[in-house]
């Protein structure tokens, strides 16, 4: 029987996602004949566990449907013993990479990737803690309709299960390694507001994320369809597409992937860094593997801790690494892309070297282009005034750290693609251990 993991990490109480996510597990059991492991990592303090824990536990028994719940200390149990086992010179560093005490969104994935692993899992279908999914006379549209249909098939026989296919025939034998929709809503990144209060400063800064090697056209025309998705055009009728995804069409929030994916390249343990975890859909789909897009897009919206006070700081503060993180991310997604087929083994599998030597090669980038977009940065808050210039102050006071977090980070991510496929095979050989999981 086909054993997949419906992951969800979340820092935050969020009853309701875990009881909706269930309901997408039963249908998947009842749907496709799977087993299906709704693997739940939870980072949240003792109060907002017990909230989480207190969901799980009133989920009705579904057969084929097992629940498990790992709270931060049963995390790190796990994984000290698969840094161990890896093989690895230093799995106290690896421990570090894995579950830092900041947030890291790479690395909260990472984790999930482990854990599916451990389970015996060929997928993870992805999820995130602030999200709904789109409702049609009463039915949810859940995404991994679409994405049992075809993840891990070789393409040519996924072409039954789509709407339409543009496949090149010299494919049919690679497999599936991605099935994505998108989302509708706000902007996957909270900066609307800015766009809100001024609009020009809103173009400025989100231009910083653009590749420096694009004409001023090109990167005004990346601007205007950042951050959107699919729009706010509500779920009509079905339809999918195989062939190789466009990246902006697929969102890492509502996305299942094949483990011969994500069991090769991890990835960035970046800390209060959003976005870093993009970087393995850039080899899948630099590469030319074969994936499917579809319509069941999810809802986004953002909780409003983010927008007042310390949380408001925190996040946006992740967005400001962000934009940094693009100097050592570019030069490695421009290298995919010249190196296309070139990252796959005779299996039509990545290979993990060549992706491991463009990340090296950014350790030495100059970093002119950073402190420009930090003096972007501060001109743009300031003009902006209220907490966004008090925000401007806080990156003022950080910008020689921010700097050398942002090479230490593509370092730092190096060590982790190296030490992978024994973390993997320490995850398979331990198991995820008696977390007293539901079923």
């Amino acid at each position: 029987m086909q054993r997949v993991c419906l992951a969800l990490p979340t820092m935050r109480a969020c009853p309701g996602t875990i009881v909706d996510l269930a309901a997408e597990a039963a249908y998947a059991v009842a749907t496709f004949g799977v087993e299906v492991h709704l693997l739940v990592l939870d980072t949240t303090d003792a109060a907002e566990f017990a909230k989480n824990a207190a969901a799980v536990a009133s989920l009705a028994p579904t057969p084929g449907v097992f629940v498990h719940h790992l709270g931060e200390a049963r995390q790190r149990e796990f994984l000290s013993r698969v840094a161990k086992g890896s093989g690895a010179a230093d799995p106290e560093l690896l421990l570090d990479l894995m579950l830092p005490k900041a947030v890291a969104y790479g690395s909260c994935v990472n984790r999930l990737f482990l854990g599916a692993a451990a389970l015996g899992c060929t997928s993870a279908h992805l999820r995130n803690d602030d999200f709904d999914y789109q409702v049609v006379d009463g039915r949810p549209m859940f995404p991994i309709h679409h994405e049992l249909l075809s993840i891990g098939r070789p393409a040519g026989e996924a072409v039954a299960g789509v709407s339409r296919s543009e496949l090149d025939p010299a494919d049919a034998d690679k497999p599936v390694m991605l099935v994505s929709g998108s989302f509708i809503g706000e902007l996957n990144v909270d900066i609307g507001e800015i766009h809100e209060m001024d609009p020009d400063v809103y173009r400025d800064l989100v231009r910083l994320w653009t590749p420096p090697v694009w004409s001023q056209e090109e990167r005004d025309a990346m601007v205007d369809v950042s951050f959107k998705g699919a729009g706010s055009e509500p779920f009509g009728t079905d339809d999918s597409v195989l062939g190789v995804p466009d990246i902006w069409d697929v969102y890492m929030c509502n996305i299942a992937l094949d483990h011969r994916a994500y069991e090769v390249l991890p990835l960035l343990p970046s800390i209060q860094t959003i976005g870093s975890d993009y970087a393995l859909l850039h080899a899948l789909v630099h590469a030319r593997l074969p994936g499917v897009v579809h319509k069941r897009h999810i809802v986004n919206y953002y909780t409003p801790e983010r927008r007042i006070g310390a949380g408001f700081i925190s996040y946006q503060m992740r967005f400001v690494k962000f934009l940094l993180s693009m100097l050592y991310l570019y030069p490695v997604y421009g290298g995919m892309i010249d190196l296309g087929r070139g990252m796959l083994d005779e299996r039509n599998e990545l290979k993990v070297e060549p992706i491991l030597d463009l990340v090296r090669g950014t350790f030495d980038w100059d970093r002119a282009g950073n402190e420009h977009c930090l003096d972007v940065v501060d001109r743009s808050y300031r003009k902006l005034g209220g907490k966004y210039a008090e925000l401007a102050d806080v990156v003022a006071g950080q910008r020689r750290q921010l700097l050398d977090e942002a090479q230490e980070d593509a370092e730092r991510w190096a060590v982790l693609v190296e030490a992978w496929a024994g973390m993997v095979a320490a995850a398979r050989a331990e198991g995820l251990g008696a977390d007293g999981a539901t079923g």
